[in-house]
């Protein structure tokens, strides 16, 4: 257990249950919901009818969302973008290997951005952070604060190169049942390993450095720095 010594001040952020609990139905309707589209149609009809249906279910998602004035997250779309050039590859050259390749190379360069914007000196996770969560401008100003990032973009790098690895392995190893199964296990057990290594990071490094961190139930649009005693009145 880390011992905090003074604390004097305190992040809110949201906790890993309360993360889930936004995020579930996202998962559920862009990643899950895709994988069965796909495994049902490939197994009866093929490829083809296989990527374009689960292309067209993403697109068609996108679009009843813009329509009932939902906001779509930066990722959603480059997921899009990323889904589409899967499906031009794999109606070009009618191999599966060849669409699922794609989102496996996706990730190691994703994982090798993330490390090498470590040592240019703009840390890739600050960045994202930022854009899902605006912090006040007394957590902004907060040293220890913005010195965990270039912590959490290496978390990232080894976490993402670690899953293309691996997803590259199975590809080239089994059967495209088997590797759509492992697969879909295989990309929320590594998220969720990143997000629970990198919030026990992060709390113990603003213990070390007289932060408490406060996880909150809720998911908070604006995290803020406060002092202890004004939030203990």
């Amino acid at each position: 257990m880390v011992d905090c010594g003074h604390v004097d001040r305190r992040i809110v952020i949201p906790g890993l249950r309360a993360i889930v609990s936004h995020s579930w139905v996202t998962v559920l309707t862009g990643k899950i919901v895709p994988l069965l589209i796909f495994l049902g149609l490939f197994t009866s009809v093929g490829i083809t009818p296989a990527v374009l249906a689960a292309l067209a279910w993403s697109l068609g998602l996108v679009a009843y969302q813009r329509a009932n004035g939902h906001r779509i997250a930066g990722l959603v779309i480059l997921s899009i973008v990323g889904n589409t050039a899967k499906t031009i590859v794999a109606l070009a050259t009618g191999s599966v290997v060849a669409y699922f390749i794609q989102p496996t190379i996706s990730t190691t360069l994703i994982g090798t951005a993330f490390l090498i914007s470590v040592p240019l000196g703009f840390p890739l996770a600050e960045r994202l952070v930022r854009d899902f969560c605006p912090f006040d401008e007394a957590t902004n100003n907060e040293p220890a604060f913005a010195a965990f990032f270039p912590r959490l973009s290496l978390l990232w790098a080894a976490t993402s190169l670690l899953n293309g690895g691996v997803t590259l392995y199975l590809l080239l190893t089994q059967s495209i049942t088997n590797f759509l199964i492992l697969k879909a296990f295989l990309g929320p057990a590594t998220t969720l390993l990143t997000i629970t290594v990198g919030l026990w990071w992060f709390q113990r490094s603003m213990n070390k450095a007289g932060i408490e961190v406060v996880l909150s139930r809720r998911v908070h649009t604006a995290p803020a720095l406060v002092a202890a005693s004004s939030a203990a009145a």
